[in-house]
């Protein structure tokens, strides 16, 4: 899958500096990763929906921190399983406002919900386009919220999402060690 114009880790860093929570990473190819994250990420699917099937439970979201500048606005996220609260994923977003709706602006600043439900609910018409896939070492923080005694190696993605045609959301999703 090709990288896009436009989505840039470093700035989604710049937003959320990952010295407490990333260790290191590397950019591989999608055939590279090894399953279940291959299911879990290799794919053009909304992240919520993926996370809820692997583990059969709905997720909530938790926002840790935001970051408002003028029509963005980003957010480090964590999702958790309704069934136990066990955290499966972390993920930062930047969402483009003036791509969304009313409606939708509203549902994603009340912070409540996660992002892939309030698009499906809202029935935008997005596409997810993953332009690359990381192996990762988490941090202390990110080995806080996923459970971990020790720096488990796993993985995660960088996407994009265009809501009807625009592209409104850059997204860094690192799933829980399995």
């Amino acid at each position: 899958m090709s990288s896009s114009a436009g989505l840039d880790l470093f700035t989604l860093f710049q937003l959320f500096p990952p010295s407490s929570y990333l260790r290191e990473f590397d950019i591989v190819a999608a055939d590279w990763v090894p399953e279940p994250y291959r299911s879990l990420l290799v794919h053009e699917h909304h992240m919520t929906v993926t996370v809820e099937a692997h583990h059969g439970s709905l997720v909530d979201v938790k926002v840790l921190e935001t970051n408002r500048d003028g029509d963005s606005y980003a957010r480090k996220i964590l999702l958790a399983l309704q069934s136990n609260g066990r955290i499966v994923q972390f993920g930062l977003v930047r969402i483009w406002l003036h791509y969304c709706s009313p409606e939708v602006q509203a549902a994603i600043l009340a912070e409540k919900t996660p992002l892939g439900r309030i698009l499906i609910e809202h029935n935008v018409l997005r596409r997810i386009e993953p332009t690359e896939f990381l192996r990762v070492t988490p941090g202390t923080e990110m080995m806080s919220w996923f459970g971990l005694t020790k720096p488990d190696t796993t993985y995660g993605r960088l996407a994009l999402i265009h809501c009807d045609g625009k592209p409104a959301v850059e997204l860094l999703e690192i799933v829980a060690p399995e």
